[in-house]
């Protein structure tokens, strides 16, 4: 596998590796983890003995990222939570979010806020999906914005970097890379098909969602203060 995914980038460049990343964030088929090292090392072994080929590919693979998390967050913002969680309720399967995936997401992001955004960034599991609470509970976008790009440039950079100093040892881990890449990817498959079979199951298991409308809850909100004992 990694000998494929050096072998696009090669072919692709910079280009390749920026839609690999956002690929990688909008449904995850290949990690991040393997991506950008990769592309470190794609870049240390070009003619040039500047760092330029290595900033390329970081700039390259954090253009990417970030532009799929900010797709997510979009999509947090735009459907707010009743509308999502009935999209994942009936929708969901695919992409194997219920709506207690998006009640958990959204507990998380009120409890530690902005910092979240920038941690989460740099957390393998939780970087996909942490910019959808934060559309949720309408962070504003330019702070969302440094949040996120911050913690994608440190994260994409330390894997860039890693790659980039392999350099010519790359042959000597290349035995074990790629059957560990094998290995990862294959675990990544079982994964979402055992998420996909269960999902109904997982799904039924959760209360009905009641579905107010986002407009709604304003409304209610009113109507309760108005009846509160002054």
């Amino acid at each position: 596998m990694s000998e494929l995914i050096t072998s696009f980038i090669e072919r692709v460049g910079a280009f390749g590796v920026a839609i690999l990343m956002f690929l990688e964030n909008i449904f995850p088929p290949i990690p991040s983890e393997l991506i950008m090292p990769l592309a470190g090392y794609t870049a240390s072994q070009r003619a040039d003995s500047s760092f330029f080929p290595l900033i390329a590919m970081i700039s390259a693979g954090f253009t990417g990222s970030l532009a799929g998390a900010i797709f997510w967050y979009w999509i947090g913002r735009s459907f707010g939570i009743d509308r999502l969680k009935r999209f994942s309720r009936h929708h969901g399967r695919w992409l194997t979010l219920t709506p207690h995936d998006i009640d958990k997401a959204e507990a998380w992001f009120a409890r530690y806020g902005a910092g979240a955004v920038f941690i989460g960034r740099l957390a393998p599991t939780v970087r996909t999906f942490i910019s959808v609470p934060a559309g949720l509970a309408q962070m504003p976008f330019g702070k969302f914005l440094i949040y996120t790009a911050a913690g994608t440039l440190i994260w994409t950079s330390l894997l860039a970097i890693a790659g980039w100093s392999l350099q010519n040892q790359y042959q000597i881990v290349a035995g074990w890379l790629n059957p560990a890449s094998t290995v990862v990817l294959i675990g990544i498959a079982i994964w979402y098909v055992y998420r996909v079979a269960t999902f109904r199951r997982r799904v039924s298991r959760e209360p009905a969602d009641t579905g107010r409308l986002d407009h709604e809850r304003p409304q209610e909100r009113a109507g309760q203060a108005s009846r509160r004992p002054i």
